[in-house]
């Protein structure tokens, strides 16, 4: 079942407010949880059945772990039953997600034959698996090192199992995050002021989801049809019609992903819970730097709390701190996907990263204390120019993210290098064949066929204009921050009304597949 889905909005989704509000009204909130722990379940079941025993035994596992952590007094044993529950989550990742990967490697350096199994990867492994690393980790941290998990001090303590589930399986962010850490959704479980139904929440939790939801259909799934038929037919593409279908594929992924957030924000804002801020405008970002610090934020954070501040962060020289940095994204790159492009992805990020805290240049509005290299800049460039080359950078690594193996990915370069222009556009401007172009397309068709490939151009390109206003334009948390005007709530009725239209070509979220 999807967000973007007539199921989830006519029944689920309904369901679901009705009755978590109700029991929480006449004051059964373990009840309350329980229901929202068995929906959570049934919306994750509705994917793979299978795949819902998976979930539960890791978790019970977990959980007896973390258990065992708080129990135990000894640290060296509570550390090493850490460790052993950590490597069990990342083993159960890796064989679901890598076991194929590494055996085609393996047959590729001894050279023999590689026949690939049939392991099928579960919706949302990556994104549970992390969730349950940090309850370990911070379960451990403060019942042993005595850090406090709540930012005013108090401590999380005994975490009941049920309370557990609803962490882990919580069905806003089970299938693509966010990767919420464990005071930031337990702290808000406990708190009996949430459970109370307020007016305020639930008009930003409507607004969150409606834009989340035009933007996934309206624009993500159509510059999608593009771009999957662009990085199909690499070898086809002329220079101009390359450049215009890697435009059009980081506008889907900036669209499909912040739309997904800002559905799963409005969601669980309905359910009087915050989730953390995922996606905050990154191809505004005046640096590398800053774009990670915009971009898949909860990620970003994991494996800064997670492995970059213990592998010794910035606190162990210069050198072994960009190092940090650059393990950091090659693992992120990994992450993402079992493949070498992925990986050269995250170095060339990594990469990126590691030049912008050298200190040779720097964006007016992004200048740090010290740098890697110097104390002080070389050269400060004007933060729109920054912007610029930062989404230009970002754009050319999307060829190895996006591209189907290591040798598509050099073809698309060759391209961009060596000028072609075969006329490939209008070929693959006809995939924009949307039911908002049906009657005039039909006109052209009947009274001036030669305009035909004109049209389908235009409004790609007219698509590309329009994501380019949207995305320079206030984000979604901003804008749900001000009083909506009449006008923008007719907007917005109107743009629920096109998505639900829309909604006969239901699309899943890329991130599923990470």
């Amino acid at each position: 079942m999807l967000f973007n889905s007539f199921s989830f909005i006519l029944i689920f989704l309904p369901v679901v407010l009705l009755v978590w509000h109700g029991l929480n009204y006449i004051k059964k909130e373990k009840l309350a949880d329980i229901f929202l722990v068995a929906a959570s379940l049934y919306f994750y079941g509705r994917f793979s059945k299978e795949f819902v025993v998976l979930l539960l035994i890791s978790c019970c596992i977990t959980y007896i772990i973390s258990s065992l952590i708080i129990d135990l007094k000894k640290a060296y044993t509570s550390k090493l039953l850490m460790y052993f529950g950590i490597i069990l989550n990342l083993g159960m990742l890796g064989y679901f997600k890598y076991t194929n990967f590494f055996m085609e490697n393996i047959a590729a350096i001894t050279g023999k034959e590689f026949s690939a199994l049939n392991i099928a990867l579960p919706i949302g492994i990556s994104f549970y698996v992390f969730s349950q690393i940090a309850f370990l980790v911070d379960i451990y941290r403060e019942n042993q090192e005595g850090h406090p998990l709540i930012k005013d001090g108090e401590l999380l303590g005994k975490v009941s199992p049920i309370e557990y589930l609803l962490y882990i399986t919580y069905f806003p962010k089970i299938i693509q995050g966010p990767i919420a850490l464990p005071y930031e959704m337990i702290s808000q479980f406990r708190d009996k002021e949430r459970r109370t139904l307020k007016a305020v929440n639930f008009r930003k939790g409507i607004q969150l989801f409606v834009i989340g939801l035009s933007k996934k259909v309206l624009l993500g799934d159509n510059l999608s049809k593009i771009a999957d038929y662009g990085f199909k037919y690499t070898y086809y593409m002329d220079t101009i019609t390359g450049i215009l279908v890697l435009i059009s594929y980081a506008f889907q992924l900036y669209f499909d992903f912040s739309g997904y957030c800002d559905m799963a924000e409005g969601i669980s804002l309905m359910l009087g819970t915050e989730l953390p801020q995922n996606f905050n405008s990154p191809y505004k970002a005046y640096s590398v730097r800053n774009l990670w610090q915009r971009w898949h934020m909860t990620l970003t954070r994991f494996f800064v709390r997670y492995i970059y501040i213990p592998m010794g962060g910035s606190r162990k020289g210069k050198l072994r701190t960009a190092l940090n940095i650059l393990i950091i994204f090659v693992v992120s790159g990994f992450w993402h996907g079992a493949g070498w492009t992925y990986i050269c992805w995250g170095l060339i990020m990594g990469i990126l990263v590691v030049f912008d805290n050298l200190g040779f240049i720097a964006t007016e509005g992004d200048i740090k204390k010290n740098y890697l290299l110097r104390d002080k800049p070389l050269l400060v460039i004007p933060k729109v120019l920054g912007q610029a080359l930062t989404f230009i950078a970002f754009l050319i690594s999307l060829v190895f993210f996006r591209s189907q193996d290591m040798t598509y990915a050099f073809q698309m370069f060759k391209q961009f290098f060596f000028f072609t222009w075969p006329g490939f556009m209008y070929k693959t401007a006809e995939m924009l064949d949307i039911s908002e172009n049906y009657m005039v397309l039909q006109a052209a068709k009947l009274y001036a066929k030669g305009f035909v490939n004109y049209i389908y151009v235009g409004s790609w390109i007219v698509l590309l204009l329009i994501s380019t206003v949207v995305m320079a334009k206030d984000n979604a948390r901003e804008i749900i921050e001000k009083e909506p005007k009449k006008g923008q709530i007719a907007l917005l009725v109107i743009l629920f009304a096109w998505s639900f239209i829309s909604l006969s070509q239901v699309s899943t979220f890329i991130y599923f597949q990470f």
